[in-house]
């Protein structure tokens, strides 16, 4: 009887078989024993790999998050308007967090890490790049608005709602075409080009300057 011998797990087999788990339960619901399992490795074999479980999840996320960056940095940087351009991105967006689950729960549990170490190591190496492609774009949009906050509405518009999961169906006048992807692309299209359209409440820009602070003490006549 012929044995087949078993094919030797590389280090980007066990990023991909570790994204499930990471999506399922994040950073700290995982640990390398798992992982290991997971993967059909000893540990001793994965730490060969992999120093720790931070260094594992960091390059879990960056090997998630990297391909389907560059798909969408490949959107804003393309030919076009500026608006044709995040009409693109935010179709893609949307499409790609409604079908890919692992995908979404993952970003998710990123999102509620409360170790800033790590979130500074994920913003620094792994999603400024694309963040910066889509700030860029929010300048040209309309000059008058914070492009950093203007950016991160864009996203925050798209994944939101599929971030809510079913939780919105139950919601007062939900319909089942507003899960389609595409249907929530036009929504947020269209949110921004009402609402770039027109001016600021304090004229240029979105944010209003500071108010002058209120004085406390009191004046107090010469006798």
């Amino acid at each position: 009887m012929i044995k087949t011998i078993p094919k030797r797990k590389t280090r980007e087999d066990v990023l991909g078989l570790s994204v499930p788990l990471f999506a399922k339960c994040g950073y700290d619901g995982v640990s390398m024993r798992d992982v290991a399992a997971a993967v059909g490795l000893t540990p001793a074999a994965l730490y060969y790999h992999f120093s720790d479980k931070e260094h594992l999840y960091l390059d879990v996320v960056a090997h998630e998050f990297g391909e389907k960056a560059a798909a969408l940095k490949g959107m804003l940087g393309g030919p076009g308007s500026p608006w044709a351009k995040i009409e693109e991105f935010v179709a893609g967006l949307a499409r790609l967090l409604a079908t890919d689950k692992n995908f979404l729960r993952l970003m998710q549990w990123v999102l509620l890490d409360s170790d800033e170490a790590r979130q500074h190591k994920l913003a620094e190496h792994v999603f400024k790049d694309l963040f910066a492609a889509v700030h860029d774009l929010a300048a040209k949009l309309d000059s008058r608005h914070d492009a950093h906050l203007l950016a991160i509405s864009i996203i925050a518009l798209v994944f939101f709602p599929l971030q809510a999961g079913t939780t919105h169906r139950f919601m007062p006048g939900h319909r089942a075409q507003q899960d389609k992807p595409a249907v929530l692309a036009r929504h947020v299209i269209e949110l921004l080009r009402t609402g770039l359209r027109q001016p600021g409440k304090h004229g240029q820009g979105a944010i209003p300057p500071a108010s002058p602070a209120k004085r406390t003490d009191r004046h107090t006549p010469n006798s």
